[in-house]
């Protein structure tokens, strides 16, 4: 995915960040992604321990193999679709604005953009004692709309990240009121 696709820079803008879901959060889906593949394996010591004969039997055998070969390929599928949901959520945080990419899916995304000016107030959420170990937590941003939005999902210090955006803010802010250039 080419970030400019999305992104058309202005001549005063650059990228200050660009933030991921933190990486802690696929150990939950890793390990049950482990348990599901043992499922399988542990199927057929069952089955060759109980039934041995079934595994040399001309019609089941092949059918256990394809069911099994089946259940394989649709877990390796909702783990690279799991994967790229994962990879191509972004948020891009430029010196004029907060661009969020969300993937929804393998084939449909949304794309949410707020100038740094409009944001009014920013709070970070860390809620859980595996996200307060790991330092991830959720980014809300609110503007003159009715309802808070909430930017940043499970993503890396998201106490700093509600600094650098008040910050980058309140910079944009004097920019638009007549002041020089946007900060770094």
């Amino acid at each position: 995915m080419l970030l400019s696709y999305f992104i058309r820079q202005k001549s005063y803008e650059h990228i200050v960040a660009r933030v991921r879901h933190s990486p802690a959060t696929l150990a939950l889906p890793l390990l049950l992604l482990i348990i599901l593949l043992a499922v399988p394996l542990g199927l057929y010591l069952f089955i060759a321990s109980a039934f041995p004969a079934l595994l040399n039997h001309p019609v089941i055998s092949p059918l256990l193999i394809l069911s099994g070969s089946i259940y394989l390929l649709i877990m390796v599928l909702l783990t690279f679709a799991y994967f790229v949901d994962f990879y191509l959520d972004l948020l891009v945080i430029t010196n004029d604005r907060l661009i969020r990419i969300e993937q929804h899916g393998l084939f449909a995304r949304s794309v949410f953009e707020v100038d740094l000016y409009q944001i009014q107030n920013a709070t970070s959420e860390v809620k859980g004692a595996l996200p307060s170990l790991l330092h991830y937590g959720d980014l809300i941003i609110e503007t003159a709309g009715a309802q808070p939005k909430k930017v940043g999902r499970r993503v890396p210090d998201p106490h700093g990240l509600r600094r650098l955006i008040l910050d980058l803010s309140e910079a944009d802010k004097r920019y638009h009121q007549g002041g020089s250039a946007p900060a770094a």
